[in-house]
Order: structure tokens, then sequence, then C-alpha cells
């Protein structure tokens, strides 16, 4: 076992000294944790917040000298990734440390004036995915906001944008649809890291009245081009269903459909978010129909599943598996859209919009989406072609707002 041990930490020290790029901790801890020095933090982190090594941010702050870790705030799935997704995470004491945690993914979603009474300055640092609908920004925007009325410093420590950090897709969220997984008036993909986006949502005044003591430590070597593997730092997976990098590339196209539980998106089998089958699909002429589209960046192939567990559990199911083959070309979000399509042209008794049971989904679709008005459009004629107008209409003005926040080349 100790063999095993050395070897594994071999291996994180050799990715760690390759790595091209530094995340924020990184940065932080090569700098003797200057902003930190002599006060009482708090961290809301999970298990992708680590260093090049593997190094768990708890730990690395815990033992900084001249650092005080007085509170841990557990997000979805917990500081140490031990709670199932959408599982209420609860209070309590971090075995390894002995610092108290504090829920802010259960009764609470922001953090309460009690929660922050033991921190002078609150620290996050999570390994986002590039998605409006992924918590975490959320958790961060709420803290934010959290930390402003009552005074506090916040610190983003950055991490790279595995979807791509200049891919802005999807119209921003609209007055009747703001919800946890889509808490601010952005886009579906905003092409921004967490430090960027905390610096556009304090910026434009979306957090409230009082601006944030925001401070962001960025990252070294990251260039905006980058895809995650090209910064050469190891993927710990923030959530359970992305268990690597290109996962992010493929939660925003097929995420939206998994609201409405009309067919598998591969969440309970071996490829979440990479595919679509039911019982009822005929894998070969809807992989036929999708390639010759000829959508921009994208492939796919038929694929036969039995999931383990989920949408069509133990049922044998048949679709098509999706590559992206170009990530920065891709319309990412569109992928699901253009599936639906070509099930509504081959099946159209079984137009998902139609659906009665569908329609008790189509609160939390609209949710996610963002607005109510997309599948308004989309339902008539089940056509991309329909809805793409509106789909698209926030990216360039969004593109324009959030120039000055960026913080990379």
């Amino acid at each position: 076992m100790k063999r095993a041990l050395s070897i594994l930490a071999a291996a994180a020290i050799a990715v760690g000294a390759t790595a091209q790029v530094k995340p924020g901790v990184e940065v932080l801890r090569d700098r003797g944790f200057d902003i930190l020095q002599g006060k009482r933090v708090g961290l809301i982190t999970n298990p992708s917040g680590v260093d090049n090594t593997l190094r768990s941010t708890i730990d690395i702050l815990h033992e900084a000298p001249g650092v005080r870790l007085t509170a841990l705030y557990g997000p979805e799935h917990g500081v140490r990734g031990d709670v199932h997704a959408g599982d209420h995470v609860g209070n309590a004491v971090d075995a390894a440390t002995g610092v108290p945690v504090y829920s802010i993914y259960g009764k609470y979603r922001k953090p309460t004036p009690e929660m922050l009474d033991s921190v002078d300055v609150l620290v996050y640092d999570i390994q986002d995915n590039g998605c409006r609908s992924f918590t975490f920004i959320s958790t961060m925007g709420l803290a934010m906001q959290a930390c402003a009325e009552l005074g506090k410093e916040f610190v983003v420590l950055d991490r790279p944008n595995p979807a791509g950090a200049d891919k802005v897709e999807g119209c921003v969220v609209e007055d009747s649809c703001f919800s946890f997984v889509s808490q601010f008036p952005i886009p579906y993909l905003y092409g921004l890291t967490p430090g960027e986006l905390a610096r556009y949502l304090d910026g434009e005044g979306l957090l409230g009245d009082k601006r944030v003591n925001l401070t962001v430590v960025p990252m070294e070597g990251y260039k905006r081009s980058m895809s995650f593997a090209d910064t050469g730092m190891p993927w710990v997976l923030p959530s359970p269903h992305q268990p690597n990098a290109e996962s992010a590339l493929y939660y925003p196209a097929t995420g939206i459909l998994g609201e409405l539980y009309y067919v598998s998106i591969g969440v309970g089998y071996t490829l979440p978010f990479k595919l679509v089958a039911a019982d009822w699909i005929d894998a070969a002429e809807l992989n036929r129909r999708l390639n010759a589209l000829h959508i921009p960046g994208v492939m796919f192939r038929p694929i036969h599943i039995k999931p383990f567990y989920g949408t069509g559990k133990g049922e044998n199911l048949q679709g098509v598996e999706i590559y992206v083959t170009d990530a920065q070309a891709a319309p990412l979000t569109l992928v699901q859209f253009y599936v639906l399509q070509e099930l509504a042209d081959m099946y159209p008794d079984r137009r998902v919009m139609d659906a009665e049971d569908a329609a008790k989904r189509f609160d939390m679709f609209d949710k996610v989406v963002g607005s109510k008005q997309i599948r308004r459009l989309f339902t008539p004629c089940h056509r991309v072609a329909d809805m793409l107008p509106y789909w698209n209409k926030d990216v360039e003005p969004f593109r324009a707002a959030s120039a000055p926040y960026k913080l990379y080349d």
C-alpha cells in the first residue's frame, strides 16, 4: 500500500512539474499567501480545488504560515465530494483539519451572517465547467453577495474554463426563469473563468446595491485559446458526472434535454452527457440524419447501451454517441435541439414537447434554458431554425459587456 501511494505521489509531482498553467492557489502560495496574512479565512471548495500535485486547497490553507483557516463551506456534493448530486449537504466538522463545515447546499444556499461571523475573508476555489446551470457559480455569486452585505473580503482563486474561455452561447436568463441553475442574467455558456465572472457580476451590479471587496488571484500561463488538456493541469471531477475535462463539452450538448427525461443522455452509463438513446430509436437512421446536417465541429456514431441506473435503467437502448471534433466551431448547446428536431421528424407521434409526461418537466426545462420563449418557438414545428435567432440574440451584447472584465489574452 505504501509503495502504491508513493507511486501516486510521484506521478502527481510529475504532473505538477510539467503543467503549463498554475491555478490561482499556486500563485497565492508563491506569493506567501500575502492577501490572507493574519486573517481568519473561510473557504468554499470541493475536491476539484487542488494544486497541480493534487493537494487540496483545504490542506494548503490549513497549513499556510500566518493563515487561520476557521471555516469551510460545502456547496453541492460537499467540500470533500462525499455527497451525491442533488442531496442536501449538512453541517459537519472536517475530519482532516478539525475545521467546521457549514452547508450552503441545503436549507441555506447563501451563507448567513452567523456562518460568516468567524471569518474576515471568504475564499472560493472550485473548478467550474463554463455552463450556467452548473450550480457552483450560483454558490459563488450568492457568497459574494453575502460578503458585500457584511463588509467581508472575497477572494477567487482562478481556474480555467474547460468549455472554452471565449465560448458564448444562449440567451441571458429572463425574469420568469431565475433559479439556482440560472441565478444570474448571463448566457448558457458564458465564456469566462470563475474569476472573470466574479468581476463581471460585481462590476455590472448584478449582486445588489453594495459592491464586493473582491480580489481575483489569476492563473499564470493561461491563454483563452487553451483547452483544459493544453493547460497540463490534472482534472479532478467537480461533480460525479463530469469524470474528465472533455465532459465540459458534452454537458451543454445534452444537459438541457436531460431535464425532460425523454431519452437517456448517458447519465447512468459510462458516457454521461455524451449520448442520446432510447428503446424506440433507430440508431442507424438517427446517426445518418444527424451527420447529414453537417453540424460544425460535431460528428455522431450509432451506439447501443444498457444503463446501470437513471433513465432507461436495465433496458436495451440505442441512439447516437456525440463526438466534438472542434470545440471552437461546435454549437454545443444546439446539438440537443438538432437531435430533438430529427427525432420529431422520424417519430411524429413522439414529439417531446407534445408528450403529456414531458409537460410536468417544462418548468425546470425553462429554468435551465433561462427562457420560456425557446420552448414556445421550438414546439410548433420542432425546428432549430425557429428558435435560433432568439437563442443567439444576447451573444454579441454579452461579449461586449464582459470584455472589460477579462484577465487573459
